[in-house]
């Protein structure tokens, strides 16, 4: 019982798909690694200096009765909070990982556009002349 169960699992294993999928997977969480650090080290700094280095992730709305300087200081206190700046930061993000890959991915689709519209490589002289002798062979007829 447990060798069947075994081989069905080897077999199972050893499915190409299973493998491109695992392989999909490893790129797919290197390609994520690159991704943030675009948005991070790339994109994000000038979007701060246009908002004046604003933190989005200290905007929030107290519930409470008392109030706090800020978010963590809310919190501190167990008071109940709206985080809407860190919503706001997390959209952001979204955002612009959305637009990286886009722009990843449209530049790569060009890149396999011109690849496949390159002109076929010239077949070698030995084919070229069993071609001519082909046709001429046709024609004789």
């Amino acid at each position: 019982m447990i060798g069947k169960w075994l081989r069905e699992f080897r077999e199972f294993a050893m499915k190409g798909n299973v493998v491109d999928m695992a392989v999909g997977i490893i790129i797919g969480a290197a390609f994520g690694k690159i991704v943030t650090s675009l948005v991070n080290d790339v994109i994000m700094p000038p979007i701060g200096l246009l908002t004046g280095n604003m933190d989005f992730g200290q905007l929030f709305i107290n519930l409470g009765e008392t109030t706090h300087a800020s978010l963590e200081a809310a919190e501190a206190a167990g008071a109940p909070v709206i985080k809407y700046g860190l919503f706001i930061n997390n959209i952001l993000d979204f955002v612009l990982v959305a637009a990286a890959i886009f722009i990843v991915i449209r530049a790569m689709n060009r890149l396999r556009a011109r690849q496949e519209a390159a002109p076929p490589p010239e077949p070698p002289a030995e084919v070229k002349l069993l071609g001519e002798i082909r046709d001429l062979l046709k024609a004789g007829r």
